[in-house]
């Protein structure tokens, strides 16, 4: 079974510590999480991104949509999340599997670099990795200006 990944870049005008912060603080999680529900309920995220800690992507209701762990974190550098929808089996997976943030700092501005996957594990996976690819098209500039603009 061939591996299916999103692998998205994007060059963010903001130095790695912004950039981090748009991606864990909760008050632009609560932004930017917003994108993964626009297919679908509205969903934030909720985690301290401390290894071993759990990520929970939650409805309007406080439902549990989406849970996973955090299995490897280097502040303002990288960090990886597993990621499994409640609603179905879970599929095998591998330590490079889940959403992996990898931001490179140079000369003030930051390369975010975001893997997720595998979704060839899935039935229909190269259906559901088409999809997170389009919310990642839409979520990535979202993190974009919170880095650059909207943080203090």
């Amino acid at each position: 079974m061939a591996k299916l990944y999103v692998d998205k870049k994007i060059r963010i005008n903001a130095p790695a510590q912004k950039v981090w912060e748009a991606l864990t603080s909760r008050a632009c999680t609560d932004i930017w999480s917003l994108e993964f529900g626009s297919d679908g309920p509205l969903m934030h995220v909720e985690s301290d991104w401390q290894l071993g800690s759990p990520v929970l992507w939650k409805d309007e209701e406080g439902t549990l949509l989406v849970q996973g762990i955090v299995t490897a974190v280097t502040p303002r550098k990288m960090m990886r999340y597993t990621v499994f929808d409640t609603r179905t089996e879970r599929p095998e997976t591998s330590p490079e599997d889940g959403i992996t943030y990898e931001l490179t700092e140079q000369e003030g501005n930051t390369m975010l670099h975001v893997r997720q996957g595998d979704f060839g594990t899935l039935p229909d996976g190269a259906k559901y990795r088409a999809l997170s690819a389009q919310t990642w098209d839409r979520v990535l500039p979202r993190i974009k200006t919170l880095a650059e603009v909207e943080l203090p």
